[in-house]
């Protein structure tokens, strides 16, 4: 047999297997169209569309871990001594997990909105857990519970840890609300809520209505590049009492900023540690806070609070925030405070002094 005979040979038989096993070949299934999730920019930064809808949604929150020393500068003695005299208090060590669904969409009667806030506490060995905001929006009506409005309407008081040694706000409750925006920088808003049973050493109040009627507030907000200026009051229908604010914050530049506010109750109970306003959180009659923020580099903050209540207590607190690395703070912050009236009465008999003087630590990792 020649070499050209065995090459013609070879290929004939190739050809043969090959188509045979042609006939026998697997077929594979054409893939599916892949539905990549869409960003969605028409609420900010971190919405994406849930896919499938028009829905967008947004999934964030943070880590934190604060750790608190000293004296406690919210009710004299040592922090986590709770009420024994004699207790070992020594720190205070709170982990908290924080996460944010904010699901938005558009419809013919505006933004159809619903957000959900869990949060996840350990501390100094206990667990707890909690759902503190939970509502649903569209266009400016609200429904759910959320942060009262006596407190949120004005802004927090500073970006400081220990906001409210002189408090100015209330706690978390059901509610409904209308919030009318002009878009000139105007805005307004009415609502009703019910109130909210608190817990501490040294009070036990139980805020909530007891009865048809609710409790009720109206607020007004002015908001231009150099500032703003916002007002709320609020009718306590349980001890039928009012409280109001009044918030002026100023921007100087693009890194320093200041505000003051004011409140005053009526017919403040000057039994100790009374609150019996469901607005009025303070003691006495009146109280005033004001505060500064100077960004003085691209990385770290400055924030100061001095705060004052008409039954004679004082409080301050001062904060650097540094941004490590973006998404990642630690702040460290030094507090005292002095106190006068049933503040002291309780500090003093519970081991503490007449003064305090804190400290505390954060770490936040903000998603």
């Amino acid at each position: 047999m020649t070499i050209k005979s065995f090459l013609l040979g070879s290929a004939a038989a190739l050809v043969a297997v090959t188509g045979a096993r042609a006939a026998d070949a697997v077929v594979v299934a054409e893939p599916e169209a892949v539905e990549y999730v869409r960003v969605c920019d028409a609420y900010g930064k971190g919405f994406f569309y849930i896919p499938g809808t028009e829905t967008c949604l947004k999934i964030g929150g943070y880590l934190r871990a604060d750790v608190k020393g000293g004296d406690d500068v919210y009710k004299g003695g040592h922090v986590n001594q709770g009420s024994d005299p004699d207790g070992d208090g020594t720190y205070d060590f709170l982990t908290r997990a924080t996460v944010r669904f904010d699901a938005r969409s558009e419809t013919e009667l505006g933004t159809l909105r619903s957000f959900i806030e869990t949060r996840f506490n350990y501390r100094n060995g206990s667990n707890g857990s909690s759902i503190p905001q939970a509502f649903i929006e569209l266009g400016g009506f609200r429904i759910g519970t959320v942060d009262e409005i006596f407190g949120t309407w004005t802004g927090d008081a500073g970006n400081v840890i220990n906001d409210d040694v002189i408090n100015y706000q209330s706690g978390y409750s059901n509610q409904v609300s209308y919030t009318f925006n002009a878009g000139n920088g105007f805005s307004a808003i009415i609502g009703a809520e019910q109130g909210q049973v608190q817990t501490a050493s040294y009070f036990n109040y139980d805020y909530r209505i007891d009865d048809y009627m609710p409790h009720v507030l109206a607020g007004a907000k002015y908001e231009q590049s150099w500032g703003k200026i916002s007002g709320i009051v609020g009718y306590d229908s349980r001890v039928e009492e009012w409280a109001g604010k009044l918030r002026l914050d100023v921007k100087f530049t693009d890194t320093v900023s200041a505000w003051v506010m004011g409140g005053y109750q009526t017919n403040y109970d000057d039994a100790p540690l009374g609150r019996r306003n469901w607005f009025g959180t303070w003691e006495g009659d009146y109280a005033i806070w004001g505060g500064l923020a100077a960004k003085v580099s691209d990385k770290a903050t400055i924030n100061a609070q001095l705060a004052y209540e008409s039954e004679g207590t004082l409080a301050g607190a001062l904060n650097v925030a540094y941004e490590i690395v973006p998404g990642f703070t630690i702040t460290p912050e030094f507090n005292y405070t002095k106190f006068d009236g049933a503040r002291k009465d309780y500090s003093l008999a519970h081991g503490g002094n007449d003064d305090a003087f804190g400290g505390a630590i954060r770490f936040q990792r903000n998603f």
